[in-house]
């Protein structure tokens, strides 16, 4: 068999061009938060997470360093994979997950 054949597909990190993003197959299962913290808590428990959801959908899509991450770029990202519109505070949270990642 020719080298050629045995040729790799190209990778999300080896092709010229962004792959598109692939959708999860399966919602993760939810689990109720614990009861008895301050509202505050929930509050930013729940940024924390879409954050880091919206981090990972950047990366997978080819966004790799936080200056890419624009609030426009964050917020079409987060109608791709369905997700309310982030805040302003949200955006600079997936920016600095970004950022402290590499």
């Amino acid at each position: 068999m020719p080298a050629a054949a045995l040729k790799p597909l190209p990778t999300q990190s080896t092709v010229q061009h962004p792959v598109l993003l692939d959708l999860p197959y399966a919602p993760v299962e939810k689990r109720p938060l614990p009861p008895g913290r301050p509202r505050e808590w929930y509050i930013t428990h729940n940024r924390r997470l879409k954050a880091m959801r919206l981090a990972i959908a950047l990366l997978d899509s080819g966004v790799y360093l936080p200056n890419q991450a624009r609030n426009e770029k964050i917020r079409s990202t987060a109608e791709t994979i369905g997700v309310h519109p982030p805040s302003d505070t949200t955006c600079h949270m997936v920016r600095a997950l970004m950022r402290y990642a590499r």
